[in-house]
């Protein structure tokens, strides 16, 4: 790709933040991605016709030739330049895009079938905003994206790793951005655990930025180096499954995954919660559950109605639903509050019940406060349906320093993990709870490490302040990168 595209992407947030509509980084993530989305359509569809013509067969286009990217966002003349006669500018592109683009590409949904490229477009544009205010500003943008390629995989590669910069980018910003991202360390060894088979499908319910799916399709395609066409069909079309609510994620996921290479992902914008579990039959079950779903949400009664064990926090209704929607011997790792393991109300009771008694919980991963810009502490639950838990095998991450924007989770936090994970062997961070321990009124599965021997502070007054000087440091440069952001 000849362009600079870490050039490129700080030139458009540049331009979005002198606008008075996108305000901060999770804005200009979701107006970059619909204006990256139709120029992906324009040049995925022209490889299509060609493709069409070669075999001679004839192709029609997702959406009308007025409103297709080379006919609205930057026409040219024959010999490749920009028309400057005929693209809109200012007061009147901003006005063809609000009141003539947006509602044509919304309505989409309304008169396609469902498994087509145009329902997925309209589906995509039904939940989104156009914020950029000045027409001169989305000028700019149109022209900057207008240079981007998405024809070969090489180009969706060097896209996709620099999309997946700005979702962490997105992540970091605070202000509900935290929802949208996993540490990908976290996630990469979450899938090595449970260790996804090509014909397996794999489900994220509430995907968000989808990073579950997208790194799964990674795994997959990296340890089946020789698949045959069936078997790259079977990982592209027929694996991955995400559903989302929020519509920010949704945009953001559908890009995600279309850049790592899955050209129409299934993405469904949907309130997952929304189930009745009673309904869900077995065909509608799954191989694998991937997941970190939203925590200390409420919902109205309606939707706690679709329930067993009634409950108001989000957390909990994800769980009862985790354990529905896999099938037989389907597994799962799911981030999780860590308060989920020691809550005492009923309702968390009788899920961590359903869970050991349904399920064998054989794992609980401990991961640091800071591993989240939220800076909730949490746990990742690894369980397989189908049996009851016998022995768990806890193990805490030690990270020696403050995780935090300065010092992310990475794949070096976790590789002891990794490497004990097969044996479950005992350590100071790891140990095991026989069933027989278990308690059996309370299900109270507490991170309590009996190996943990407590460290005498031996420091001396310099190096404490020293340390404590460090973490100003720490907090300081935190808090310059954050307005960075906004």
């Amino acid at each position: 790709m000849s362009v600079n595209l870490s050039q490129s992407f700080d030139k458009i947030d540049k331009i979005l933040r002198r606008d008075d509509g996108p305000s901060n980084a999770l804005h200009y993530v979701e107006q970059s991605s619909w204006i990256m989305f139709l120029k992906y359509l324009e040049d995925i569809e022209r490889v299509n016709i060609d493709a069409a013509q070669l075999a001679g067969k004839d192709y029609t286009q997702t959406l009308e030739e007025k409103y297709q990217w080379s006919s609205w966002a930057v026409p040219k003349n024959n010999d490749g330049s920009i028309n400057h006669n005929e693209k809109l500018q200012g007061q009147d592109l901003i006005k063809f895009v609000n009141d003539d683009l947006f509602p044509y590409l919304e309505s989409l949904c309304k008169y396609s079938e469902t498994e087509t490229l145009a329902f997925k477009v309209g589906e995509i544009f039904s939940g989104i905003r156009q914020m950029i205010e000045d027409g001169f500003n989305l000028r700019e943008v149109l022209e900057i994206v207008d240079d981007f390629k998405f024809n070969s995989q090489a180009d969706q590669h060097e896209m996709s790793s620099m999309y997946e910069k700005r979702i962490k980018k997105m992540g970091n910003a605070g202000i509900g951005g935290g929802e949208y991202y996993t540490p990908r360390s976290l996630i990469q060894t979450m899938i090595k655990i449970i260790d996804p088979k090509v014909g397996e499908t794999i489900f994220d319910p509430a995907c968000g930025s989808a990073g579950f799916l997208a790194e799964s399709y990674r795994y997959l395609i990296e340890k089946n180096k020789n698949l045959s066409t069936e078997g790259l069909d079977t990982i592209k079309y027929k694996t991955l499954i995400g559903k989302e609510k929020k519509a920010l994620p949704f945009i953001v996921g559908n890009m995600h995954l279309i850049l790592t290479g899955i050209p129409s992902p299934n993405i469904t914008r949907t309130n997952t919660l929304n189930e009745r579990l009673s309904e869900i039959q077995e065909k509608d079950r799954v191989d694998i559950i991937l997941a970190n779903p939203p925590f200390g949400g409420d919902e109205n009664e309606s939707v706690q109605l679709n329930f067993p064990i009634k409950t108001s926090a989000t957390e909990n209704m994800f769980m009862q639903y985790f354990i529905k929607n896999l099938k037989k011997g389907g597994r799962a790792a799911i981030v999780i509050k860590n308060t989920f393991l020691t809550n005492d109300d009923n309702s968390t009771k009788e899920i961590r019940k359903e869970l050991l008694t349904e399920c064998n919980l054989h794992t609980i991963l401990d991961v640091p406060k800071g591993a989240f810009t939220a800076g909730i502490s949490t746990v990742v639950l690894f369980f397989v349906k189908g049996k009851p838990t016998k022995d768990i095998w806890y193990y805490q991450i030690n990270p020696k320093k403050n995780l935090g924007i300065t010092n992310p989770l990475s794949l070096d936090h976790l590789k002891y993990f990794l490497a004990n994970y097969s044996e479950k062997s005992e350590s100071e961070n790891s140990w095991t709870i026989k069933h027989e321990d278990i308690d059996q009124e309370n299900y109270d599965l507490e991170v309590k490490n009996p190996n943990k021997v407590e460290e005498v502070d031996n420091r001396t007054p310099l190096e404490i302040i020293s340390e404590i000087e460090e973490l100003d440091t720490q907090a300081a440069q935190a808090l310059k990168t954050i307005k960075e952001l906004l």
